[in-house]
């Protein structure tokens, strides 16, 4: 690691034992990937710690690499070719040979990884007239990624999608699916209550969908059950040959591991699947599922589910999760949410007062309105290269209501002042959030030593840039986040606790 590198780092460390992060020694929560991507992270710290690669020590390496497969909940088979694939690669002269074989390693895994999760992002079919059938099994999320999927078409896409329920079996799917779309803004056709026919069902949406003006979409969410059973696939063929939809999407979820890979088997020998939606990614699963079903089944994952809200859905970027699994981050998609959610100039005056050391509480509300756009923390915090070896980093999200509630209860004057917070002032304001001056004190002494490392801010930019760090920053992203400011593009504000 270069010095620049590690300078860096340690600052991002120390800068969020001063912003009051919590380290957990256990493992429980951690997102997808987490424990997959901490132990390939090592093997490849021992690969670059290496003088000189062997065929030795890449034959220990790949047993560890497939060990952490398997435990991850990798199918068998998958991992074996996989590993094949990589040593393969690894064993050729230009990798033993190399100045940096460490380094030559990481790019085969990388590459690999890529290829197996299926190379580029997969684009869905949209010929007119653009049916999209979802299936899956009940609580994979079929009704929800129905929604997410429209609300993704209309704002990302310019489309104008419908919704149609064909889940005739469980009760509260079609008040469901229409409460959604009203959240969504887009239209839902609802069969009448007692229909249990689908493709008649299927037929009067036909004849809603001729009087809507201007649906070019039709998202068509179907019946599942707790495991697939004959009398479900044979609706489902009814209903695809009588629509013909564009695309049939397989609604998986990530937390079921092996279980997702066999329904995914099923359901497209028995319907012949475009495609799959890949959900919860968000939570502790071992993320196998995902590194299996591209092989499995032949069919790329074109969307993940990456949180419970309407707009945590994202197109499936095989090489952008490589790089996190890696511990590489995932700036392009921080930049992309940044982009979409952040005014820019208003980043940009921040980004100015904080290089002229005059950031004040007015500032620091806004940049916490800004991070609050970009989604939760740990996730933001994950796509930074290198914060994945801050193990299991916790944003506690009370801490963080309480401390704009202490900011939003001080006066426009206050918060462009904040040397004038004597004694009596703090009390009131205490008193109007709901907490302890202790904790308006705690903050505030967190601010004052935000407020010193920034001053120094302009000195480690040029440091980093005499050094190679860069320190320039991306276009899009708020002042600390990679949108300048140099150094360890971390957040610039106080607010989680330990």
């Amino acid at each position: 690691m270069g010095t620049a590198d590690h300078s860096a780092r340690a600052r991002n460390f120390e800068f969020l034992r001063v912003s009051g992060f919590d380290f957990p020694d256990s493992n429980e929560g951690a997102p997808v990937f987490s424990q997959l991507g901490d132990k390939l992270q090592e093997v490849f710290k021992d690969l670059r710690g290496q003088g000189k690669i062997t065929e030795s020590n890449i034959n220990d390496a790949m047993r560890q690499v497939r060990l952490a497969l398997l435990e991850a909940d990798v199918h068998f088979q998958v991992a074996k070719d996989f590993i094949a694939k990589v040593k393969a690669k690894a064993l050729g002269e230009e990798v033993l040979l190399s100045v940096s074989p460490g380094q030559q390693m990481v790019k085969i895994f990388h590459d690999e990884l890529v290829t197996l999760l299926g190379g580029d992002a997969a684009p869905l079919n949209l010929n007119k007239p653009a049916r999209i059938l979802i299936v899956g099994l009940n609580g994979a999320g079929k009704t929800t990624s129905s929604a997410k999927l429209a609300r993704f078409l209309k704002t990302k896409m310019s489309r104008q999608p419908a919704l149609i329920a064909c889940d005739l079996m469980r009760p509260a799917a079609i008040d469901q699916l229409a409460t959604l779309a009203g959240q969504v803004g887009v239209p839902v056709y609802q069969p009448p209550k007692g229909e249990t026919d689908v493709l008649r069902s299927a037929r009067a949406a036909e004849a809603w969908l001729a009087q809507q003006s201007g649906i070019n979409v039709e998202i068509y969410d179907t019946a599942g059950r707790q495991e697939i059973d004959e009398p479900l696939v044979q609706e489902l063929k009814r209903l695809r040959d009588y629509l013909q939809p564009q695309e049939v999407l397989l609604v998986c979820d990530a937390a079921t591991g092996q279980q997702a890979v066999s329904v995914a088997e099923h359901f497209h020998g028995a319907l012949g699947l475009t495609g799959l939606i890949l959900t919860k990614l968000d939570g502790d699963a071992r993320g196998g599922a995902a590194l299996s079903l591209r092989t499995v089944t032949g069919r790329p994952i074109k969307f993940a589910g990456v949180g419970e809200k309407l707009d945590q859905f994202e197109i499936f970027h095989p090489d952008r999760l490589a790089q996190r699994i890696l511990g590489m981050g995932d700036i392009v998609t921080l930049v992309e949410k940044a982009a979409a959610e952040i005014d820019e100039k208003e980043a940009m005056r921040l980004q100015q007062k904080m290089m002229q050391a005059k950031f004040d509480l007015e500032d620091f509300l806004q940049q916490f309105k800004m991070m609050k756009k970009l989604g939760p923390l740990e996730s933001i915090l994950g796509m930074l290269p290198g914060m994945s070896q801050i193990k299991d980093l916790k944003v506690d999200q009370k801490e963080i209501n309480r401390i704009e509630a202490i900011v939003l209860s001080m006066t426009p004057k206050e918060r462009r002042k904040p040397e004038i917070l004597n004694a009596k002032r703090r009390l009131r304001i205490a008193k109007g959030s709901g907490t302890q001056v202790s904790q308006v004190n705690d903050l505030m002494r967190r601010f004052e030593q935000m407020r010193k490392m920034m001053k120094q801010l302009p000195k480690m930019k040029g440091l980093m840039s005499r050094m190679g760090g860069g320190g320039g920053g991306m276009p899009g992203l708020p002042p600390g986040l990679g949108g300048g400011g140099g150094g360890g593009k971390m957040p610039t504000f106080p607010g989680m606790r330990r």
